[in-house]
């Protein structure tokens, strides 16, 4: 998952935003400031989008003649899990996160520990997938434990890659395994990570590997994991210079246009993306990084959503705070997202690589927003898209288990809640949105009838429109 200190000068990080959804954050802050220098100054930039004033009420509810209902997903319909390997196997081998927390640098407050020890619990994990009814299970292959040494691949390390592909195709499931969580090993670090030319050849050396191992087992490929904040987390934590920076962009482009051709080569058929962060009103300049240099080498829009915003809403500013969960979420904003990136790559499907939802310590919220609440409020959205023809192939929820947020285990994202800091025996239990999951999968979308408990935002970033007239929410079918 992306990450509740990764910004966007606008309003919110990986959890909030007034602006959008993952990766964006306030104007507040080291990071914020870094975000908004790296992004400025490595990508092109391009004018974001206008707020419209109108006399309307935020959060007034709709139903308009005429508007479609949300549609039951097809029947192949992808539903999915999402982690990443750092953050939940623990047990983590030299890697320049394990440094940058070694070094507590800025946004480390919490020691790693174990995390949630995904290493060793696997099985028991892939089994609390399964029984949600998920029929995609993604998580990385973490390059720092495959080869920890230049040109010496783990035996342990493959062998517990290995397992973990096979039970997740024997459960009924489908790999999507990303190639780059932001992680990388520590000697690629002592090398100068992205700004050293060799660092490309290294990773395409180590995806020809991974892709050669796990080719023919159906896997949904993903290259890198959210661009935008790997270069802010590296400008931010390596540290690297602005200049650098645009050479790490310069990098990623060159690495993921190699890869996709990489991949189709040795496991033709296979579909490949990289999974966007969006970023609200800042969302051209996270685009910019990685995602439009390379459309052409897409097989789907991968998109991680988790805020929206609007000119009545404020409240990702707490996100920028390192506080996502007090931020106030726009579950609408994925509808005008996925419409969004459709119009722009019409002939692309689309898949939600991420959504989720942050509570503090487990805590519940202020204002009784549930998780269960929330899920089924972004899945009535999606469902709209797809009324309104927008080809939505696939939704992951972030996550199963709470993770190692890249700094602390306070924001929890977990479908199964974990105490990693205090509970040694790292008891996995479950959130309201464990049957609520469960439900949805088995009914193909919300129940019938259903309209979301948070009504659509006025005057959203997203959609100019809803400025003059609020986004109508009937029945889903």
């Amino acid at each position: 998952m992306s990450d509740p200190e990764a910004v966007g000068a606008s309003g919110r990080a990986k959890e909030a935003s007034p602006a959008g959804a993952v990766g964006s954050k306030a104007p507040v802050g080291r990071r914020a400031a870094v975000t908004a220098l790296a992004l400025a100054a490595s990508s092109a930039l391009v004018p974001a989008r206008a707020a419209y004033a109108a006399p309307a009420t935020r959060g007034t509810r709709t139903r308009r003649a005429g508007a479609p209902k949300a549609p039951k997903v097809p029947a192949n319909f992808l539903w999915g899990v999402a982690t990443s390997g750092f953050q939940a196997e623990g047990s983590f081998p030299d890697s320049n996160w394990t440094r940058y927390i070694a070094r507590k640098k800025p946004g480390i407050k919490d020691p790693y520990k174990k995390s949630v020890d995904f290493l060793h619990r696997y099985p028991e994990d892939l089994a609390r997938a399964r029984a949600l009814g998920v029929n995609v299970f993604r998580t990385s292959i973490e390059w720092a434990r495959v080869e920890p040494k230049r040109g010496y691949r783990d035996p342990a390390a493959l062998a517990y890659y290995d397992d973990l592909v096979r039970r997740i195709r024997a459960a009924g499931m489908r790999p999507m395994l990303t190639l780059d969580h932001w992680v990388h090993p520590g000697w690629v670090a002592d090398q100068g990570g992205w700004r050293n030319p060799r660092t490309v050849a290294d990773w395409l050396e180590q995806v020809r590997f991974v892709v050669r191992r796990y080719r023919r087992m159906g896997v949904l490929w993903i290259t890198f994991n959210e661009a935008s904040q790997y270069l802010v987390h590296e400008v931010s934590d390596a540290p690297l210079t602005v200049p650098q920076g645009g050479v790490m962009k310069a990098a990623l482009v060159k690495a993921h246009r190699a890869a996709y051709d990489l991949v189709h080569r040795i496991d033709p058929g296979a579909m490949v993306s990289t999974n966007v962060a969006y970023g609200t009103v800042l969302n051209s300049l996270m685009d910019a990084v990685l995602f439009d240099q390379v459309t052409d080498k897409l097989d789907f829009v991968g998109v991680d959503y988790y805020y929206g915003a609007s000119v009545g809403n404020a409240t990702a500013l707490n996100a920028g705070l390192g506080e996502p969960w007090k931020v106030d979420p726009e579950p609408d904003g994925l509808y005008h997202v996925l419409r969004n990136y459709h119009r722009r790559l019409p002939k692309l499907p689309l898949y939600v690589v991420e959504n989720g939802f942050a509570t503090d310590d487990g805590k519940a919220r202020a204002d009784g927003y549930t998780r269960a609440q929330h899920l089924r409020d972004h899945v009535y959205w999606m469902q709209r898209a797809i009324g309104d023809g927008v080809k939505v192939i696939g939704y992951n929820y972030w996550s199963l288990t709470d993770n190692y947020e890249w700094g602390s285990y306070r924001a929890r994202f977990g479908l199964y809640t974990v105490d990693a800091l205090t509970d040694p025996k790292l008891l996995r239990r479950p959130t309201d949105a464990v049957p609520a999951y469960r439900a949805i999968i088995a009914g193909r979308g919300v129940p019938s009838g259903y309209t979301p408990v948070r009504a659509p935002a006025w005057c959203t970033f997203e959609e100019p429109s809803t400025c003059l007239v609020p986004t109508p929410t009937p029945p889903a079918a």
